[in-house]
């Protein structure tokens, strides 16, 4: 599909760029200083159009990879494959292609996967933004296992465990792939009522029971057809598989030297971000501790998960005001 006849101005390169893990596509778009974008789950590098061509006006080079089983990227089977280990080598080989340092910026899976390589390679970064997920060192055991005594053991659905097996969630989206996206994307997005991600589903009830099949109004008709062409290249295995590393991410996190991120950091993220109940408390005061450059922490009123899409403008105007100040 030719994403450019949905925006005739918005004219990126895609650069297919060789490293020792495999072969990644990479859009890129501007001349100058590099920030590097790395999306989340189910998006593709297109989840960036609106802050890429902001970024490229204001006299940056925009780099949007395709992340390890996504779109053209390099896709491998195996669960492990897709460790936090094995997505910050890709990201690290990636900057060393282009050249550091980089300012490396993440949304959903993105940020964990862009706060892992400010804690890992941090000379090679000159910031590090997070959307939707703040940086958390890890806990006293990972994650899926809170979610399953949470959620699991008490009857509830949660996503995160219902993606745990292999094969059940990537048949579902399989299944008809623009319902399971626009799904998706609609009921975490800031205009879907409260309640429209249910919170009373049964263990057992698949990912897209009970939820409406609505485009929300920040994603046009053409533009969802981009992703479904995306994922019909990709499949979802790929994606889902990060997932299904809780236990190897925890493991490896816990054995860093560092759990801070001294380097200059900024984090966005939406007033209506399910994303964000997750954590206990006040997850942005939380965070603060763990980066000691902190220089912005924005909760945008009315928005939901998907940041940059839902509320491009106010996400560019933090962006690059914090840019001009590294």
């Amino acid at each position: 599909m030719d994403f450019g006849a949905l925006n005739p101005d918005f004219k990126p390169q895609f650069d297919y760029v060789t490293i020792p893990s495999g072969r990644f596509r990479v859009a890129r778009l501007g001349d100058g200083p590099m920030v590097m974008l790395l999306h989340g789950f189910p998006e593709s590098w297109y989840s960036w159009r609106h802050l890429m061509q902001a970024l490229s006006d204001a006299g940056y080079c925009a780099l949007a990879p395709d992340i390890r089983g996504y779109g053209e990227s390099y896709n491998p089977a195996a669960a492990q494959a897709y460790s936090i280990e094995e997505l910050t080598n890709d990201i690290a080989a990636l900057i060393d292609h282009y050249g550091s340092p980089v300012t490396v910026i993440g949304h959903d899976h993105g940020a964990p996967i862009a706060w892992a390589t400010a804690l890992r390679f941090p000379q090679r970064l000159r910031g590090v933004a997070g959307l939707s997920i703040p940086y958390m060192p890890p806990g006293a055991r990972p994650a899926i296992e809170d979610f399953r005594a949470f959620f699991t053991a008490r009857g509830r659905f949660f996503y995160q465990v219902y993606f745990q097996d292999e094969g059940v969630a990537e048949a579902e989206f399989n299944n008809d792939i623009e319902a399971g996206l626009v799904k998706f994307y609609y009921a975490l997005s800031g205009e879907a009522p409260d309640g429209t991600w249910p919170t009373d589903k049964q263990h057992g009830d698949t990912l897209g029971h009970r939820l409406p099949q609505t485009r929300p109004s920040w994603l046009s008709a053409g533009e969802l057809a981009y992703y479904v062409s995306q994922f019909k290249i990709s499949g979802f295995h790929g994606p889902l598989n990060r997932y299904r590393n809780h236990a190897r991410d925890f493991a490896f996190l816990t054995g860093l030297p560092e759990r801070i991120i001294h380097i200059p950091s900024l984090f966005i993220g939406g007033s209506r971000d399910l994303a964000l109940k997750m954590f206990q408390g006040d997850a942005v005061e939380a965070m603060k501790p763990y980066l000691t450059d902190l220089r912005g922490a924005y909760l945008i009123e009315g928005c939901g998960h998907w940041t940059q899409q839902e509320e491009p403008e106010r996400v560019a105007e933090y962006v690059l005001n914090w840019l001009a100040n590294l």
